[in-house]
């Protein structure tokens, strides 16, 4: 019975010059915060690196990746930035205050019902007959995502769960045994 440790990084900081848009870059800063992030975890035994194919995120692995240089590492559309909104049939289980919020979400990032967040915790979120560690450099709604899964939170609590650039979040997955948050936006590398 293996045990499998997932560990989640949002992306280093984005150049503000890009407008937050998807294919804005990093910053300098965020460049710095990628290395610290690599060199934290360079001794970390990791079966894979998956990331967004969002720029940010590319570009955090690139750097990550030079003190990983055998760990395989590819761009996975199960971490891309999302944001979970409610169906009208679920939007009574989040919060009055949160509405008007969620309505402003730009189309091409809502997940409705959090269907594609809700996969990518069924796809990774798995133990098998080893151990394994991976580590996924993503956005912070979908660190948030995870978080609530393995709390077992309602629905709406992933709002408030925020990220740092390039902090750690570690979860767990082990037969037998509920998920659970080894550790929440791990910063001492920073």
């Amino acid at each position: 019975m293996g045990r499998t440790q997932l560990y989640l990084v949002r992306h280093g900081e984005q150049d503000p010059a890009s407008g937050h848009g998807p294919e804005g870059g990093l910053s300098r800063l965020g460049s710095e915060q990628a290395d610290r992030l690599g060199r934290r975890l360079r001794t970390t035994p990791f079966a894979a690196v998956h990331h967004s194919p969002l720029a940010r995120a590319v570009q955090t692995a690139e750097v990550v990746a030079h003190h990983l240089p055998q760990v395989p590492r590819h761009a996975c559309d199960f971490i891309t930035d999302r944001t979970p909104v409610p169906s009208a049939a679920q939007r009574s289980r989040y919060p009055g205050r949160w509405h008007a919020w969620l309505d402003g979400v730009p189309h091409d990032e809502r997940d409705e019902d959090a269907v594609a967040l809700q996969a990518a915790v069924d796809h990774f979120g798995v133990s098998g007959d080893s151990d394994r560690r991976e580590l996924l450099i993503t956005h912070n709604f979908v660190i948030g995502w995870f978080v609530r899964h393995v709390l077992d939170a309602p629905q709406w609590r992933w709002i408030g769960l925020n990220q740092d650039n390039c902090a750690i979040t570690i979860v767990q997955w082990e037969s037998g045994r509920p998920p659970a948050l080894v550790s929440f936006n791990d910063t001492g590398h920073l």
